[in-house]
């Protein structure tokens, strides 16, 4: 046989989730949960880990002429979340291309430099040739 409800005061009734849960429930069948049903609830619903989030943005919008009402939800947050294996790679996959293009964009710009450098010293390692990166440099200060 079931066992009677405890008193509301309960620890579990007071939880923000089972009040919910209990509120959208007929008030009946409401207060006939026992709190060992109403445990197994809440960790079949999981932990409440995705309401803290640093911005949370939601709302609806309906365009003119148009019967459909839309919503939009925007959430930035630490993510808390394991990350799966095809995570994992493209997190590495994004960290290497990152780190390759820092890499590739530091040695372009040392290399301008540089050839700036040896411009503005008078070297000419090729004569009569030019790539008129000198040219147009020195035309932003004239």
């Amino acid at each position: 046989m079931a066992e009677k409800p405890q008193a509301s005061n309960d620890a579990i009734r007071r939880d923000p989730l089972i009040e919910k849960v209990l509120k959208r429930s007929p008030s009946n069948i409401a207060a006939s949960f026992t709190d060992e049903q109403l445990n197994a609830i809440k960790m079949s619903l999981g932990p409440n880990t995705w309401g803290g989030h640093f911005i949370d943005k939601r709302g609806t919008f309906k365009f003119p002429f148009i019967k459909w009402r839309f919503y939009y939800v925007f959430l930035l947050g630490k993510n808390k979340r394991a990350y799966t294996r095809r995570e994992k790679n493209m997190s590495l996959l994004m960290m290497f291309a990152t780190v390759s293009g820092f890499i590739v964009m530091s040695m372009l710009l040392g290399l301008l430099m540089l050839y700036l450098l040896k411009s503005a010293l008078g070297i000419d390692l090729f004569p009569d040739t030019s790539l008129g990166i000198w040219d147009n440099f020195k035309s932003y200060f004239d």
